[in-house]
C-alpha cells in the first residue's frame, strides 16, 4: 500500500528537545536560533511547547528605539518573499506601559541593525516600526487599532506590509517601501521578540499560531507549480491551530470522517486517508478513477464517499460514488463538467455544480443516477452547494449580486436568500454537524468574484444560523484547496483545512 511520510513534525520534535549550539541555548521549536540582542543586563529566554505548538519568550532590555536595541529575539533566516504570522499575548500586568512584543525582519543581530517590526506595546500602542539603515534612528507608522492579538508581517520585494486584528475582525493594514539590505547570505533574521523597556525587569509573552513561510514567487504558474501544504486542525471557539503534518507539494481539501478518526484529502489525483491517532497516510482505493480533484464528500453516516474526477471521454469532471473503505467507483453524472459538493441528509441525492450552455448552476441528482434537476438559473456563477444536516436547506455561494456571497435555498430550489453582505468574496459554506454554525472561506475584494485561486491571504469565517454575523476564526495563506469540502469534526468543535507556503 502506498504511504506518505513527512519530516516536518519530526524536525519540530528534535529541535524542541536539543539546545542550539552557538546561541544562548533555549528551545527554539522550528526557529533556528535565539539571542539577547544588545546584551541586556537581565537575560531573556525562549521555550517551545510541542503540546500546543506555542512559544513563551521572556525578555528585558532598555528599548528598541533610537540607534540601539536591547531585546529578546527568537529567529530563523528567510529570503525572497515571505510572511511571518503569530498571535501574541503579554503575561502579567507588566511594569512599563511601553513593554513591547511582536514580529521582526532584521538585517542582522547587531544592536543597531536595520529592521522592520510589527510592534504591540503593553498599553496597546500598535505600530509598524523601522530603522532604514544600520545606526539610524527608528521611525514608525502608527495604527488606530489598540492591542491587537493577531499579527502578520510580510516582505514582498522592497515592500513590507503589517496586518493586525483583534480576533474575529478583518485585518487593518499598513505598508512601507524600504530597500532593506540582507546579510551576506542574502537572508534576513525573521522572528518573534520581547522587550521590557526597563533594564531591571523581565517581561513575558506567549506566541501561538506561529507560521513563517515563503510566498508565491512572481513568476509562479498556478496549476502547473505548487507550494508546500500544511494539514491543520483548528479549535473553532479559541481559534488555536495545530499543524498535523506537512508536504512539499499540494495537499487539498480534508474531510473529517464521522467516526472522528480520519481525515480524507486529495493529492496528485489520488485520495488519501490520514489517521489522526498514528499520523500515517495511506491511499484510499478509487480503482481506475485516479484523476480526482478536491470535491469529495462523505455521506451522512460515512459509509460512502462521493467524488469528482475526470471522465475518460471528455477529461472533464464527473461525479462518482465509492465505498469509503475503497473500491471501484460508480459513475453518477453523465454530463460534464460536474463538480460534486454535497449529500442530502437521507443519502438519496447529491448536489453539484454543472456547466451547461456556458453557465455554472447548481443541480441535484439521485445517487442511483438518472436525470439531473436544475436548482438555480443565473448568468453568474453559483457554486459550493451543501445540504444542512436536517435536510431543510441547501447552502451555496453565488456571485449574482456582484461579489461572491453565501446563500441558501430549500431543497427544491425555492426561497433563495442571501446571507452575507460585505466586500469579501465568500466561498464553500460548510454547516456544522449540530446545525448551529456555517464555516466558509473568504477571499479579499481584489480577487474576482468568480475566482478562488491558490495562494492568497484568505480568512476562515464563521457565523451562527441565528444571527448570520460572520467573524474571522482563521487568518491564513491559502485559498483553492484549503477548505473546499465539509471539514467539521463530528462534535462540531473543530475544522480541518490546508494552509500553504514554502517551508524550510
Amino acid at each position: 500500500m502506498k504511504t506518505r511520510t513527512s519530516t516536518f513534525i519530526f524536525l519540530l520534535m528534535i529541535t524542541s528537545l536539543f539546545r542550539l549550539q552557538g546561541q544562548d541555548g533555549p528551545e527554539t521549536g522550528f526557529f533556528s536560533g535565539y539571542n539577547n540582542v544588545g546584551d541586556p543586563v537581565l537575560k531573556g529566554d525562549a521555550a517551545y511547547r510541542a503540546s500546543d505548538q506555542s512559544y513563551l519568550i521572556s525578555g528585558a532590555g532598555t528599548n528598541i528605539w533610537f540607534a540601539e536595541d536591547q531585546f529578546s529575539y527568537l529567529w530563523k533566516k528567510m529570503d525572497g518573499n515571505f510572511i511571518i504570522q503569530a498571535e501574541v499575548a503579554f503575561l502579567g500586568d507588566g511594569v512599563d506601559p511601553h513593554r513591547k512584543a511582536g514580529l521582526m525582519i532584521r538585517t542582522g543581530l547587531e544592536t543597531d541593525a536595520a529592521h522592520v517590526a510589527c510592534t504591540v506595546h503593553g498599553d496597546g500602542l500598535t505600530a509598524l516600526q523601522y530603522r532604514k539603515s544600520r545606526g539610524a534612528d527608528m521611525e514608525e507608522i502608527q495604527f488606530e487599532i489598540k492591542g491587537p492579538a493577531v499579527l502578520q508581517l510580510e516582505k514582498h520585494g522592497n515592500t513590507f506590509t503589517m496586518s493586525v486584528a483583534h480576533r474575529g475582525d478583518l485585518y487593518a493594514v499598513k505598508s512601507l517601501d524600504l530597500a532593506l539590505e540582507s546579510d551576506a547570505s542574502g537572508k534576513f533574521h525573521t522572528g518573534l521578540f520581547v522587550c521590557s523597556h526597563n533594564p531591571e525587569v523581565v517581561e513575558e509573552a506567549r506566541f501561538h499560531n506561529v507560521r513563517v513561510f515563503g510566498t508565491q514567487p512572481d513568476d509562479f504558474v498556478q496549476y502547473q507549480q505548487y507550494l508546500g501544504s500544511l494539514l491543520e486542525v483548528m479549535d473553532v471557539e479559541s481559534g488555536h491551530r495545530m499543524v498535523l503534518d506537512a508536504y512539499e507539494a499540494s495537499w487539498q481539501a480534508p474531510n473529517w470522517t464521522p467516526d472522528g478518526k480520519t481525515l480524507i484529502y486529495n493529492s496528485d489525483g489520488l485520495l488519501f486517508n490520514y489517521d489522526l491517532a498514528s499520523g500515517n497516510h495511506c491511499v484510499l482505493n478509487t480503482g481506475k478513477v485516479t484523476r480526482n480533484n478536491n470535491d469529495h464528500v462523505l455521506s451522512f453516516g460515512g459509509e460512502y464517499l462521493a467524488i469528482s474526477s475526470a471522465a475518460e471521454e471528455t477529461g472533464q469532471s464527473a461525479v462518482f460514488v465509492v465505498p469509503t473503505k475503497g473500491g471501484e467507483p460508480r459513475r453518477i453524472t453523465e454530463l460534464t463538467p460536474s463538480y460534486l459538493h454535497g449529500w442530502s441528509g437521507d443519502n438519496k441525492h447529491l448536489v453539484y455544480v454543472g456547466a451547461r450552455n456556458g453557465a455554472y448552476d447548481i443541480y441535484k441528482i439521485s445517487v442511483d443516477g438518472g436525470e439531473e434537476v436544475r436548482l438555480t438559473n443565473e448568468p453568474t456563477l453559483d457554486d459550493g452547494p451543501e445540504y444542512s444536516p436536517d435536510g431543510k436547506f441547501i447552502y451555496f455561494n453565488s456571485a449574482r449580486t456582484g461579489t461572491m456571497q453565501i446563500w441558501r435555498m430549500k431543497p427544491d430550489g425555492s426561497a433563495q436568500e442571501q446571507l452575507t453582505f460585505d466586500e469579501q468574496n465568500d466561498w464553500f459554506p460548510h454547516i456544522s454537524p449540530d446545525g448551529k454554525w456555517v464555516a466558509f472561506i473568504s477571499f479579499p475584494p481584489d480577487v474576482p468574484a468568480g475566482d478562488h485561486p491558490f495562494y492568497k491571504r484568505v480568512t476562515l469565517r464563521l457565523m451562527s444560523v441565528e444571527d448570520w454575523k460572520p467573524r474571522v476564526i482563521g487568518y491564513l495563506y491559502g485559498g483553492q484547496g484549503s477548505m473546499n469540502v465539509p471539514s467539521w469534526s463530528p462534535d462540531s468543535r473543530k475544522i480541518a483545512f490546508v494552509s500553504n507556503g514554502i517551508f524550510d
